[in-house]
């Protein structure tokens, strides 16, 4: 009866050792980057990575994995174990653009192989001009003067294939204007210096990086890439305003391995969203600029996704690129 009452007491501790170690997260939990750090997507983690520490009760940690239109950072996520500790942070050119227009290029099948845990933000976008020999003042006065100079100006973007490319070529084509594209791996920052020396004459930027060169007279924000004014570009028209019907910012959303258990995807949905509504998150995104968007479900995520993909499906028909091999 002593050794029966041991044995139970041995399976009871071992039970109870394996029901801790079973419980999500008992380790630090990676985010994977698909660019360099200091890029918009790269802010946004870290700030919600920090907040998401203390009500995770794990270090998140921020891993930058650029290249490759972000397949690299993608099938790092995706083919490691499904259990939560790996996840990855896209927007709508590495999770979105590159699965349609570079689907060959994957060593996994990603629409069978991840899932969108959350949108986490938006980041507005500004359409920006040069001040350089480009007499432009104004929306209105860009589309005149590139009607009457077709092929003449030059716009700037972060590559061939890239989110911004295809927002440009679409809003050419809704305009009826055609442009010339200066493709720039640079980033952000290179394509604002773009405008800056006048190599480009005008490019979709990130409106809080670019504030302090509009602010300073070196550039001119024609209008702004989002649904809603900018406080801070209160007299800059959104392209919404201005008729544009696809007037959208930059998003940003955390993704899982799809064969992540469904209990684990829910509380790192709810550690982000609670994060999101944090006083700290609050106040280092209002000085980026960025707006919070996070997802009220598992189901809600999806049914966002679903129509996200639909629409840039749309765009990538409609606009013909040449794609690089």
């Amino acid at each position: 009866m002593k050794r029966l009452a041991i044995l139970l007491l041995v399976l009871a501790v071992g039970s109870a050792t394996a029901t801790a170690q079973d419980k999500y997260p008992s380790k630090p939990i990676k985010v994977v980057v698909p660019f360099g750090p200091g890029s918009a997507t790269d802010i946004v983690m870290r700030i919600v990575a920090e907040q998401m520490r203390p009500i995770l009760g794990q270090p998140v940690l921020v891993e930058n994995k650029p290249g490759a239109f972000g397949i690299l950072a993608i099938e790092e996520m995706a083919r490691s174990k499904p259990d939560g500790y790996t996840l990855q942070i896209g927007n709508p050119g590495t999770n979105v653009l590159t699965p349609i227009i570079y689907k060959k290029k994957f060593k996994i099948d990603y629409d069978k192989e991840v899932i969108l845990v959350t949108r986490l933000s938006e980041v507005p976008l500004v359409l920006g001009a040069t001040i350089k020999d480009f007499p432009p003042k104004t929306y209105a006065e860009f589309i005149a003067y590139a009607k009457a100079n077709p092929g003449k100006v030059r716009y700037a973007s972060v590559g061939v294939g890239s989110n911004n490319h295809y927002d440009m070529e679409a809003l050419a084509k809704w305009a009826g204007i055609v442009l010339t594209h200066l493709p720039n791996k640079g980033g952000g920052a290179a394509i604002t210096n773009d405008l800056v020396t006048g190599d480009a004459h005008v490019a979709l930027l990130n409106a809080a990086s670019s504030m302090g060169v509009v602010k300073a007279g070196q550039l001119r924000a024609l209008a702004v890439m989002s649904d809603q004014r900018v406080p801070e570009y209160a007299d800059v028209p959104t392209l919404t305003e201005l008729g544009y019907p696809n007037a959208k910012g930059l998003w940003s959303a955390l993704y899982a391995p799809a064969a992540t258990p469904p209990d684990v995807l829910e509380i790192v949905r709810k550690a982000a969203v609670q994060a999101l509504s944090s006083e700290q998150v609050a106040t280092a995104f209002k000085q980026q600029m960025i707006r919070p968007l996070p997802s009220a479900s598992i189901a809600d995520a999806q049914a966002w996704n679903r129509a996200e993909v639909a629409y840039w499906k749309k765009v990538t028909d409609e606009v013909k690129i040449e794609l690089p091999d």
